[in-house]
């Protein structure tokens, strides 16, 4: 996945970033992985409470962590803050426990390309948080490859 986001980037000319919470820096040490990310791959921010989220990427103090607004803001904030062209965000609850009344895999994945963000819901099943973060870092670089490879209406998928 990650060797198809680096080629439509480098053939399309875009660079991209990730804002993370729930993946704890997964979906960039993936992306930083693949061969050739210096041409594509701006960075990313790691922001784990809602007060890091907060200063560095825009996210209201008093938003729900685990939301889609949180999420799209996020996709928003690093992709204005690293002057890329196209983000993902992950935010959501790993477990094993439910976490301010949403249950565990509850995970929202944020996105932005050029000028518009949004985010999608997803629910992951999984016996530990390893296993969610795994599932949201796949869903994470899907999605990324989504906005790349021109699918318009993202969002609505």
């Amino acid at each position: 996945m990650t060797e198809r986001i680096g080629e439509l980037a480098t053939t399309a000319g875009i660079r991209v970033a990730a804002a993370e919470s729930l993946t704890g820096g997964q979906v960039c040490t993936a992306l930083g992985a693949t061969p050739g990310a210096s041409e594509w791959f701006a960075g990313g921010v790691v922001a784990y409470t809602i007060e890091t989220k907060s200063l560095v990427l825009g996210v209201a103090d008093d938003l729900d962590p685990c939301s889609a607004e949180c999420a799209r803001t996020m996709a928003a904030g690093v992709r204005d803050a690293l002057e890329v062209d196209a983000a993902v965000a992950t935010t959501g609850v790993g477990g094993p426990d439910p976490q301010d009344g949403h249950a565990p895999g509850t995970v929202f994945i944020g996105w932005a390309r050029g000028p518009r963000a949004g985010a999608r819901e997803f629910s992951f099943e999984g016996d530990d948080p390893e296993q969610i973060v795994e599932a949201t870092t796949r869903a994470a670089l899907s999605m990324l490859a989504e906005l790349l490879g021109g699918v318009s209406d993202v969002e609505d998928r």
